[in-house]
């Protein structure tokens, strides 16, 4: 692709994103949804391989069906109260539909499904898109209308992502897969605390950002695609592995690390809010997703393969590693001693 094709998709996602997160009417916000769809396609499908196509068709499809979800929830309510507010959503039948939209947008459980096929056929950095960028827009359209959406309608979609998001990843090798589940999980974190406290919800995309962006670009770096190939993959880059353990770790939320900071506040907001069993039952759903980001670990880092592979050892690239990956993996790990000044910003 060459690089004017380039600058207009990431103007084009820029602006999509801009126009959908500083706009009140609803229709500029469904117009920047729009923009943003049409630019990160030719992303998704510039390889030509069949499974790009279908990825960038399947994601396509999605989206589409999405938008005029968004735009039939604003017009019915619209047309019962005259509003066309963003934050003035107020009628049961368009809060349920706007929900059920933004979770296909976002790939939140039960909408789901689409996700780890589109990002298992997209580049890896076409991949960071869509788990980063391309979740802002909705995030930002859910956190303007959650003081009217329905808290335990959330609940049971949060709990069932996390539920799926762990199971599902268990039993997949290619990373991609992985990712996308564990975008799932985390997606989950952030609904179930969406109706109590959305500032929380928007410091866990933040984090989660930071970690994906540091496990995407270290991967980038090492044309890592499949647990076969993380395998021999510390002979080429050592102390980035070493690093990409700790940013694995940071994602599954292990204390010391800067990914235990959201689910410390979120645990203790829910807490609060009397919905202990709830707490409970997410907490244990991301021990699901704690083993798979242990599995990746343990490929990536600590041991050698048990068994022999048909993989080549590679040796050690010349190329040196990126700066923004050392300062994003210092972030995706050392965030957690600072969190009382985090948390006074809330």
């Amino acid at each position: 692709m060459n690089p004017q094709a380039k600058l207009i998709f990431a103007t084009s996602l820029l602006l999509g994103t801009t126009i959908t997160i500083s706009s009140n009417h609803w229709i500029t916000a469904w117009a920047g949804l729009e923009i943003n769809t049409l630019a990160i396609l030719p992303l998704i499908s510039k390889s030509h391989h069949p499974r790009a196509i279908e990825a960038a068709t399947k994601y396509f499809l999605v989206q589409a069906t999405a938008s005029a979800l968004v735009l039939f929830s604003s017009m019915t309510n619209a047309w019962h109260t005259g509003q066309w507010d963003i934050t003035q959503l107020t009628h049961p039948e368009s809060c349920l539909i706007l929900t059920s939209a933004i979770a296909m947008k976002l790939g939140l459980a039960p909408f789901h499904f689409w996700f780890p096929e589109v990002l298992q056929g997209s580049p890896l950095l076409t991949g960071l898109l869509l788990s980063t960028v391309m979740k802002f827009p909705p995030i930002t359209l859910f956190l303007l209308t959650s003081h009217s959406l329905n808290p335990t309608l959330l609940t049971c979609m949060a709990l069932l992502s996390a539920a799926l998001g762990g199971w599902m990843g268990l039993n997949q090798t290619q990373i991609r897969k992985i990712l996308a589940f564990s975008s799932i999980a985390h997606l989950g974190w952030m609904t179930i605390i969406i109706s109590y406290n959305p500032k929380l919800t928007l410091l866990n995309f933040y984090l989660y950002a930071l970690m994906t962006t540091a496990t995407f670009l270290a991967l980038n770096s090492t044309k890592v695609l499949k647990l076969s190939t993380l395998m021999t993959s510390w002979t080429k880059a050592p102390a980035l592995n070493a690093t990409l353990f700790l940013i694995l770790l940071s994602l599954a939320g292990l204390p010391p690390l800067t990914g235990f900071l959201p689910k410390w506040l979120i645990i203790q907001e829910l807490t609060k809010q009397d919905m202990a069993p709830a707490a409970v039952m997410i907490s244990l759903l991301s021990l699901l997703g704690l083993f798979f980001y242990l599995r990746l670990a343990y490929c990536a880092t600590i041991t050698l393969p048990p068994h022999t592979t048909n993989q080549m050892k590679l040796w050690h690239t010349n190329k040196p590693t990126h700066v923004s990956v050392a300062i994003l993996a210092a972030t995706s790990t050392t965030l957690l001693p600072i969190s009382p000044m985090i948390s006074t910003l809330l």
